[in-house]
C-alpha cells in the first residue's frame, strides 16, 4: 500500500488540492510504521514544495 501511495501521490502532485486530499486519505488508511515512512518521503520529495499540507496531515499522527 506504501508504494501504491507514493504512485498515487506523484501522479496528483500538480494540483495542490488533489494533493491533500490523497495525503490525508493515505494517513487514514496506513499502518503506522508506513505513515512514518511515508512522512519521510513526502518531506523529501515535496516538502519544498507541499512543507505546509505535510505538516498538517501528519499533525496528529505524530503524537
Amino acid at each position: 500500500m506504501f508504494e501504491y501511495t507514493k504512485e498515487i501521490l506523484l501522479k496528483v502532485s500538480f494540483d495542490k488540492v488533489l494533493f491533500r486530499k490523497e495525503l490525508k486519505k493515505a494517513v487514514k488508511w496506513l499502518k503506522s510504521d508506513e505513515r512514518r515512512m511515508l512522512m519521510v518521503w513526502c518531506i523529501a520529495t515535496f516538502g519544498h514544495r507541499y512543507s505546509d499540507i505535510i505538516s498538517e496531515a501528519f499533525r496528529h499522527v505524530s503524537r
